[in-house]
């Protein structure tokens, strides 16, 4: 059973830094896209960025462009979220996704495994 395992989350003022990491256990994703998803209280869960399996390539919202950086380190079986710059729009719940498939997708229902989420908080 794939199981994603989220890490990093807080609490942090506008302006600083955070990042999550997202380890996943259960068998080798070199292979798989992996992305981030968020949240936010009484909102749709939404597209964050997103890591190709295949050659690396990555895409982001529109949001968090510039300030938000995807990577992966496949020996660890792991993904991160660098996030810069952050507001309090930015506060949510943050998801690790990963897709039985190489290419990105931007879409939830694309990813077949899930964790369950770790608590990003943005005070002003």
């Amino acid at each position: 059973q794939v199981q994603p395992v989220e890490s990093g989350g807080g609490l942090v003022q506008a302006g600083g830094s955070l990042r999550l990491s997202c380890a996943a256990s259960g068998r080798t994703f070199i292979n798989y896209a992996m992305g981030w998803f968020r949240q936010a209280p009484g909102k749709e869960r939404e597209f964050v960025a997103a890591i190709s399996g295949s050659d690396g390539s990555t895409s982001y919202a529109d949001s968090v462009k510039g300030r938000f950086t995807i990577s992966r380190d496949n020996a660890e079986n792991t993904v991160y979220l660098q996030m810069n710059s952050l507001k309090p729009e930015d506060t949510a719940v943050y998801y690790c996704a990963v897709r039985a498939a190489s290419r990105i997708s931007a879409a939830a229902i694309n990813y077949a495994y899930w964790g369950q989420g770790t608590q990003v908080t943005v005070s002003s």
